[in-house]
């Protein structure tokens, strides 16, 4: 019997933490890679930050954190996605849900600091944001567990995740990409109901039953 095939999931995850540790011991490759809209905005051979940014990390936590999100909901999410579109065209309807949300969830701070020199931004956090909120319609009512300890129903930790990353991204001088986890995380919603779209009649019938004990 062949041996089943490494997963995506993994791929995405092995390739980052490479490409991160990389860029720890090289500033210069760190900076080479980050989203810097105010750069992009002024030469269109910039624009590939938009996508390298997604596979460098700001420090070891914020690596880690978005890798542990990532493997935990992104092996579930691509196991439905092979299931509702067989094995070849699931993972490449991944690959593109992956892919394409870290450049949309970027979009939004090309816009609103495309003109402001000191902004830049990494991390995979607008693509794992797209990834829970895939698996948000899958299972809305499903405990994920918040620092691993305290159980949260997923339609209210999306909810809460929205609305407090639309208050932050007004209010907070944090720097944390507050617009790219809000976009990404729309993004991952609206990518998996265009790809299947009776998807949102399956999310409405699991959000109306409830919870069930």
């Amino acid at each position: 019997m062949a041996s089943a095939s490494i997963s995506l999931t993994l791929i995405l995850v092995g390739i980052t933490i490479v490409v991160s540790y990389l860029a720890f011991q090289n500033r210069s490759l760190h900076s080479k890679l980050a989203h810097i809209p105010f750069l992009e905005a002024r030469n269109s051979s910039e624009y590939y930050r938009m996508l390298s940014s997604g596979f460098v990390h700001g420090g070891g936590v914020h690596l880690g954190i978005n890798m542990f999100v990532l493997w935990q909901f992104g092996e579930v999410v691509e196991r439905l996605f092979g299931d509702l579109f067989g094995e070849g065209q699931g993972r490449l309807n991944y690959l593109l849900l992956y892919l394409f949300s870290v450049i949309f969830a970027n979009l939004a701070t090309f816009i609103k600091h495309r003109d402001n020199s000191s902004f830049a931004s990494v991390g995979a956090s607008g693509a794992v944001s797209a990834i829970l909120f895939s698996y948000l319609i899958f299972a809305p009512w499903r405990n994920i567990y918040l620092y691993g300890v305290l159980p949260i129903p997923t339609i209210v930790a999306a909810v809460a995740y929205v609305g407090y990353s639309s208050w932050a991204s007004k209010n907070r001088r944090d720097h944390i990409d507050h617009d790219a986890h809000l976009y990404g995380a729309i993004f991952g919603f609206l990518f998996t109901i265009v790809l299947k779209p009776s998807l949102f009649g399956l999310f409405f019938e699991r959000l109306m039953m409830g919870p069930q004990f």
